[in-house]
């Protein structure tokens, strides 16, 4: 089930088959803008049914953690993400968040919770 959305769609580059695992590292290749950027994430916590952390090694974050959390809630999981992130350029880059990266981001965040709210039912943003 692909919970990012298509316009911002990442191509898994890691060959198959992959072991999910505290250590497995993870090359993607994203499009921003129409541009193709490497990504390479690593996953610094694994802990399933409960919580992992990946983290980016290379790409175009000076800083990116998202913590994806699945926790029991009236008899259901509510799926919360925390996501830690910085863009490079100083000043430039906390332009870019104000004016453009900010709003996809959210815009992400939104789409994939209705995705997960339409495939499991009745859900807030997390």
């Amino acid at each position: 089930m692909r919970l990012t959305p298509v316009w911002r769609a990442p191509q898994l580059l890691t060959p198959s088959p992959i072991r999910m695992r505290a250590g497995t590292v993870l090359d993607y290749r994203i499009r921003w803008l129409g541009l193709p950027l490497g990504l390479r994430m690593f996953v610094r916590e694994w802990d399933p049914p409960f919580r992992f952390l990946d983290v980016q090694l290379r790409g175009p974050y000076a800083r990116w953690e998202h913590r994806h959390l699945f926790l029991e809630e009236s008899g259901g999981t509510r799926v919360e993400d925390r996501l830690v992130y910085r863009l490079p350029l100083g000043p430039l880059g906390r332009l870019a968040h104000l004016a453009l990266v900010g709003r996809q981001l959210e815009r992400t965040w939104r789409e994939r919770a209705a995705v997960l709210t339409a495939r499991f039912g009745a859900s807030g943003p997390g």
